[in-house]
């Protein structure tokens, strides 16, 4: 077990590896792009779901049921599916990772939207507010904690999945995770999984530093 994690430390440390097409750099920065872009399009798509029905109260079942329906998919299979339908490209992996991200953000949007307290929002509007001014400047703030949580959890959860990019034959970690399993080398196998935990981990910590100013902000604007 020592030569392991010691062979893994160099694997880890070694120029050579950080160096080229293959090297970790850029597969690193495959990794993000195929993670980020596929949180943003989810993040578009279920934040003004989660919203809406927050706010107006209607599709509340529809969408819920919808979000669970979403997590049930099996990612691999989906990502097959699409392949056969469309073709050798990174459609596959990118219909896989939004359908995996969106139920976190639209039922922890949905969730947040639902928490704030009615007399609240029956006060803002006997000021003068209307529906949008409520859900703008009254609802989604109060929400947003809830919502930075589902964004959380939606990235730990593409970032994981974005593995499967290698699966069909793309870049990203999940390279050295199935060539390794194809090689036989365990170090490579490891060192592709102690990556993806490592970018998790510092993502979720932004989106945790970006949460705490986004809510310290608005503490200082209430007060």
């Amino acid at each position: 077990m020592y030569e392991l994690f010691s062979d893994l430390g160099g694997w880890l440390t070694s120029g050579a590896q950080w160096s080229g097409s293959d090297g970790i750099g850029h597969r690193l920065a495959e990794h993000l792009q195929y993670s980020l872009l596929a949180t943003l399009i989810a993040t578009v798509i279920g934040l003004p779901l989660g919203l809406l029905i927050g706010h107006t109260g209607r599709g509340a079942f529809l969408a819920i049921n919808l979000a669970s329906f979403g997590r049930a998919l099996p990612t691999v299979g989906l990502v097959v599916l699409v392949f056969l339908a469309g073709g050798l490209s990174m459609l596959p992996v990118y219909v896989a990772l939004v359908a995996l991200a969106v139920p976190a953000i639209v039922t922890n949007t949905y969730a947040g939207m639902t928490a704030v307290d009615p007399d609240v929002k029956d006060a803002a509007r006997g000021q003068g507010m209307r529906g949008h001014q409520v859900l703008l400047q009254v609802e989604f703030p109060l929400a947003l904690p809830l919502i930075m949580t589902g964004l959380r959890l939606a990235l730990i959860q593409v970032v994981a999945t974005a593995t499967i990019a290698a699966y069909v034959s793309f870049g990203g970690l999940g390279r050295y995770v199935f060539d390794g399993l194809a090689q036989r080398d365990l170090v490579q196998v490891l060192g592709g999984a102690v990556l993806v935990a490592a970018v998790a981990v510092a993502l979720d910590l932004c989106l945790a530093g970006l949460q705490r100013f986004l809510f310290r902000h608005r503490t200082h604007r209430t007060a």
